[in-house]
């Protein structure tokens, strides 16, 4: 499957996304996508939904934090899953989303 994107990566039609379009964005950072990728990627989209602008990292680890307790989220832990440490900017990307207005 062909996906637009933009000039830096990013979905040009965040409504297009699905868990496999987020596979073919994650192989550009050699990740495998697990089930806690992807309830972190559905996560980052409910933010998105709720606030209608994707997340920078501080607001995106407290919501994270909240919304899945269980699963012990930190910026060190989402810079290990994601392979980066451009976590606000990645964990965007392949959530379907934009980059957040903040990122370089």
């Amino acid at each position: 499957m062909t996906i637009k994107l933009d000039a830096e990566g990013h979905l040009c039609d965040h409504r297009l996304w699905t868990p496999e379009v987020a596979q073919q964005l994650a192989d550009s950072l050699a990740v495998e996508l697990t089930p806690l990728h992807l309830r972190i990627l559905m996560q980052v989209r409910a933010f998105h939904d709720e606030f209608n602008h994707p997340p920078a990292t501080r607001p995106l680890i407290k919501y994270l934090m909240k919304t899945l307790p269980d699963d012990d989220i930190s910026n060190q832990t989402l810079q290990g899953l994601f392979n980066t440490g451009l976590v606000a900017r990645h964990v965007n990307r392949l959530a379907g989303l934009p980059k957040p207005p903040n990122c370089l």
